[in-house]
């Protein structure tokens, strides 16, 4: 089995994966970071969404070999050392953006991707960005809303 070595929320990790194991796996089990959901094993979804080298990637579609010497940031890496939340999980603290909050760690993921992109994004390019997230709770207006507070504009 190979062995692979990668940095996961600055941190430096190393594990030895089956070749057919997908991130996500990795991130769960073998780290226990068990933050990245697993929605529907399709990459319909977006709960396992995570950053790779900066990218948004659903992490049900990548193997772990295919991480080898990336830095890979999860919903555990977006809070401060000290545990404040980064102003996208304060805002959908306050904007009431999550409901049974399975989806939100890839929502949050998700939308960080597109406010580092876009500091000020429309309503209609919010919710262009998060069609690849699935929400079966909260019809998406409170999550806009969190990420237009985020982005200063609440």
């Amino acid at each position: 089995m190979p062995n692979i070595s990668l940095k996961v929320n600055g941190k430096e990790v190393s594990g030895e994966v089956e070749g057919r194991t997908l991130l996500v796996e990795f991130l769960r089990e073998d780290l226990g970071m068990t933050g990245t959901h697993v929605g529907c094993d399709t990459s319909q979804c977006g709960a396992c969404t995570v950053h790779v080298d900066g990218q948004q990637v659903k992490s049900c579609t990548m193997f772990a070999v295919e991480a080898e010497g990336a830095e890979v940031r999860t919903i555990e890496g977006m809070a401060a050392a000290d545990g404040t939340l980064s102003a996208l999980q304060q805002a959908f603290q306050d904007e009431h953006g999550l409901q049974c909050g399975f989806c939100t760690p890839g929502m949050v993921m998700s939308l960080d991707t597109l406010l580092a992109a876009n500091a000020k994004p429309t309503e209609a390019e919010i919710r262009e960005h998060l069609k690849g997230n699935i929400c079966r709770c909260t019809g998406y207006h409170n999550i806009v809303k969190a990420a237009l507070a985020a982005s200063g504009q609440a």
